[in-house]
């Protein structure tokens, strides 16, 4: 596994490579998956990771380091034979420690990982870490998202993130597999499939507060 320090820049800034065959997939999503929806969150990860292959090619994917959807994909990276990035944070240019809810899932990512990128963040801050899954997403040609449809809140910021993309008319894609739940147990139906790369509005709640 290599290390490398990145940096995307200016959340805002230019997307390299949009859309293009071969650019990073980047994933993002809900950390607090049900045991079982960790499973079928992985396997539809998978079958859009096989599906891309054919039409875009084998670029690499990128996750934050982190417990739930990262770690669905990151297996499922692994599984598809994809090179698998893993962001990881760092304080002072040394690498963090993750929060303790994430620790676990960090270990087996790096085990999975090609590469480990080393960007500046603070893991338990939440503004902190969608700061860095928008330099992740901007680099990045394609969004999956594993997204329930619900508004971000205090805790989570998926759906700031889809919005995020989609104002930047990056492609987005919406993995949330029928009977997937949250940690809370509550079933929640899928949203669309597949959102539009381009337009300005997010779902409703889409804002970072």
């Amino acid at each position: 596994m290599s290390t490398a320090a990145h940096d995307n820049g200016a959340a805002g800034g230019q997307v390299p490579g949009r859309g293009a065959a071969g650019r990073e997939i980047t994933a993002v999503g809900h950390a607090d998956l049900s045991p079982r929806t960790l499973a079928l969150v992985e396997s539809a990860f998978l079958e859009r990771l096989e599906r891309l292959e054919r039409h875009v090619g084998p670029g690499p994917v990128t996750v934050r380091c982190g417990a739930g959807a990262p770690l669905a994909f990151g297996r499922a990276a692994g599984a598809a034979g994809r090179r698998l990035i893993v962001v990881v944070p760092t304080h002072d240019g040394v690498p963090a420690m993750p929060p303790p809810r994430d620790r676990t899932a960090a270990g087996e990512l790096l085990n999975l990982a090609d590469q480990a990128r080393l960007l500046p963040y603070e893991p338990d801050h939440r503004d902190s870490c969608v700061g860095a899954d928008e330099r992740m997403i901007a680099a990045g040609g394609l969004l999956l998202a594993a997204w329930d449809g619900s508004p971000s809140d205090g805790l989570d910021a998926t759906a700031h993130l889809v919005a995020y993309a989609r104002a930047r008319g990056i492609p987005v894609e919406i993995v949330w597999p029928a009977g997937a739940e949250r940690g809370t147990g509550k079933t929640v139906p899928a949203p669309s499939a597949v959102l539009p790369a381009r337009g300005t509005t997010g779902p409703p709640g889409a804002r970072r507060s």
